[in-house]
């Protein structure tokens, strides 16, 4: 198993668990203790899971039984798509894409300790902060409207926009642009293809 499968396996088995030891994971994966560790490394910068004594937990989690769906429209979220909030407190939330991760970040601009996305292409963590943003491509990824991709590096999001559209914006730029599209549409929430 290639460590990316073997990190996505530990994000499903941390999602299933909610709680996961580190001693179980390595049963599970049949490999050491130390490459959990290393796995586990990028998986703890993402801020959706954090370090307890001999394993790992969901940060925020208030019911293990509950499923959120976007804290902005309620669709499902997508893991490559997903918008993640850090808030004051350690408290997640997790919006589907971006679009709806630059909406809801607007609304709790004062509480944002940490934000953070996935590049389109390469869907490395990257902070939100410092994404450039396609609005409106061409491409359809199945999520919500006006379309928001994520990029780390300007030059391949502007690469994308040659070969399918779209306005190339910085983050205060995207949130700017996408709440006056939304006003200008007259447009409460997010419309789902």
């Amino acid at each position: 198993m290639l460590p990316t499968e073997r990190r996505e396996r530990i994000r499903e088995l941390i999602r299933e668990g909610r709680h996961v030891k580190i001693s179980d994971l390595s049963r599970a994966l049949g490999v050491s203790e130390m490459t959990i560790y290393r796995d586990l490394k990028p998986i703890l910068e993402e801020g959706w899971v954090k370090k307890t004594y001999g394993g790992v937990t969901l940060v925020g989690e208030e019911s293990p039984a509950s499923d959120p769906g976007c804290v902005y429209c309620g669709r499902k979220p997508d893991s490559r798509l997903a918008y993640r909030l850090v808030l004051q407190g350690q408290r997640m939330e997790t919006a589907c894409c971006s679009h709806c991760g630059l909406l809801r970040h607007s609304q709790v601009k004062g509480q944002v300790a940490q934000a953070i996305c996935r590049d389109f292409i390469s869907h490395v963590t990257i902070s939100a902060l410092r994404a450039w943003y396609v609005l409106d491509p061409e491409v359809y990824i199945g999520c919500c409207r006006p379309q928001v991709l994520s990029f780390e590096q300007r030059e391949v999001a502007g690469r994308f926009i040659r070969g399918f559209g779209g306005s190339l914006l910085s983050f205060p730029e995207a949130i700017q642009q996408l709440t006056q599209k939304m006003e200008q549409e007259k447009y409460r929430g997010c419309e789902h293809s």
